[in-house]
């Protein structure tokens, strides 16, 4: 089951950032833009885990994270808090509030989702096991690791990168492009062909004991990951 993240955060575009990078890394993602819908929210479907700003609407993120301690049936429900204040006072203040952690903006998509796995697994150790099983291929989220019919596959982080991709979409066709946006992000420029290289070494890495190439090269379209489910 996909781990439920509540996305509390009023400003529209840092929303949609949150939500669109939290999907693609496999988490069922909802939004509130005030602290009142937040808490609504929870009231309706208790999340994995809440992402909170600080200065919200309506009801204050600090109130929030107030509320969600005060009441038992939310009491160990896992809160990061987003923020612009970078004062020790005010990390110190939100961390006796109740928060897990506290991260200060602007900061890294990367640095967010490692601090969401690793609360999950300090809190949650349930939820953060994120092994992913396509043929005789198994991917390992949380401890970065790939096998193939039992046997260890060692990849470089762009190929990793590359084939969990793939494992999140078996069968579907990428172009270049689409890979290129989705592994190396749309704010990087890399030569639509530097692709190729990096799917021919996961390719090698993967051929185990000479097993069935699992990427399929489709002619002027791009590139599949097919095995048998």
């Amino acid at each position: 089951m996909q781990p439920y993240i509540l996305v509390m955060e009023d400003e529209d575009a840092l929303a949609t950032l949150l939500q669109y990078n939290l999907e693609k890394e496999g988490y069922d993602v909802v939004v509130a833009a005030d602290g009142e819908e937040g808490l609504v929210q929870i009231d309706e479907r208790q999340p994995d885990l809440v992402l909170l700003d600080w200065m919200l609407p309506k009801v204050s993120g600090i109130e929030v994270c107030r509320r969600i301690r005060g009441r038992p049936e939310t009491r160990n429900l896992p809160v990061i808090m987003l923020t612009a204040r970078g004062e020790e006072s005010d990390r110190v203040r939100g961390l006796d509030t109740g928060a897990d952690d506290y991260l200060t903006k602007p900061f890294s998509m990367t640095e967010l989702i490692a601090r969401i796995r690793a609360v999950l697994r300090r809190i949650r150790p349930g939820l953060a096991d994120d092994r992913v099983g396509h043929g005789d291929i198994v991917i390992d989220r949380v401890a970065h690791r790939v096998k193939r019919s039992g046997k260890e596959v060692h990849l470089g982080p762009t190929e990793f990168r590359l084939l969990d991709h793939f494992m999140r979409h078996p069968g579907r066709v990428f172009s270049r492009e689409q890979l290129l946006d989705a592994v190396w992000g749309s704010d990087v420029y890399v030569e639509a062909r530097t692709v190729d290289v990096h799917v021919g070494r996961l390719r090698k890495a993967l051929n185990v004991d000479d097993s069935a190439n699992p990427i399929r090269t489709v002619r002027s379209a791009g590139y599949s990951l097919d095995l048998e489910g």
